[in-house]
């Protein structure tokens, strides 16, 4: 057995093109134009390159982009004064403070501070709330991506079981809320958990969300299942494999795993193409459910 592929970075192009299409028929019926306004602090290179991205394909699918881009030493006071500037702006629908920020800034101070219709990035405290709670909420993108992903290849998810290994804020706690809300047994591993192998053997859904480079073994997974690898790390290799030095792997060893799922996420290509798509979906949902029109088809939880 082999598993099928699920090639996040086709999945994005669609899901993208499904945007625009949108986009085009909120633009032309209602002179309505979504706009992303984007925060970045500092020059972090990895930073750059991803709101460099972000910025180029707001603009493809037809949405405003508005970049600010402040020095690293940005006082607080300056910072949030941005943000509220922005939350006042009729144009600006989502607005997304990249992180990390600069160990002066207050990150949560500083995501709290976000209206919470405008949070693309769903991490407001409100937010949150909604989601652990069932309510409609603005949504983490890497997990609704992954949502997309697994009701794309499995249709409806109701009664599967479901392990998550990693509960951080980001993914694995928003990730356990959207599996539970579409009806599948849902249990969050991690450090401390005992008998981690035999747990996960167990899941017809496994989502792999810790941050160690392929933990997840053949042995760990179940005959068939779906697995989402989130993980993205760096690890050296012999400059003669790669030129750069290092490689990028998931939390799965992927060769291992790839002859037991049934479905399997790749890294680099998988979930991580999702991530701006569904950034960019969140922002034409706030822009509609601000505007009182129905929420865009497909692209929400």
């Amino acid at each position: 057995m082999v598993a099928k592929l699920i090639d996040g970075k086709s999945f994005a192009v669609q899901i993208r093109s499904e945007i625009a299409t949108q986009v085009k028929v909120l633009l032309d019926s209602k002179g309505i134009k979504p706009g992303l306004a984007v925060i970045l602090v500092g020059e972090d290179p990895a930073s750059q390159v991803y709101v460099r991205s972000k910025g180029k394909q707001t603009i493809e699918v037809g949405m405003s982009s508005y970049e600010y881009k402040l020095d690293r030493h940005v006082s607080e006071g300056d910072l949030l004064g941005l943000i509220e500037k922005l939350n006042s702006d009729e144009k600006v629908n989502g607005i997304l403070c990249q992180l990390p920020l600069p160990d002066h800034l207050n990150s949560d101070l500083v995501i709290n501070s976000i209206n919470p219709e405008k949070d693309v990035d769903g991490f407001h405290i409100s937010n949150v709330g909604l989601l652990a709670t069932g309510q409609k909420s603005m949504v983490p993108c890497t997990p609704l991506g992954c949502l997309m992903m697994l009701r794309s290849e499995l249709g409806d998810l109701s009664g599967k079981n479901a392990v998550i290994i990693g509960r951080s804020n980001i993914v694995g706690k928003p990730m356990a809320h959207l599996l539970i809300k579409d009806s599948c047994t849902v249990t969050i591993a991690h450090s401390r958990t005992k008998n981690i192998e035999e747990l996960c053997r167990s899941a017809d859904i496994l989502v792999a969300a810790v941050g160690r480079p392929e933990m997840v073994k053949a042995n760990w997974i179940k005959e068939g299942a779906v697995v989402i690898d989130v993980g993205i790390n760096r690890v050296e290799v012999d400059p003669e494999i790669s030129s750069k030095g290092y490689k990028i792997v998931g939390d799965v060893d992927f060769e291992s795993a790839k002859s037991k799922a049934g479905f399997i996420t790749p890294v680099p290509g998988g979930v991580g193409p999702m991530t701006i798509a569904c950034l960019l979906a969140n922002t034409l949902t706030a822009c509609c459910r601000k505007n009182g029109l129905p929420e865009p088809d497909g692209l929400t939880a």
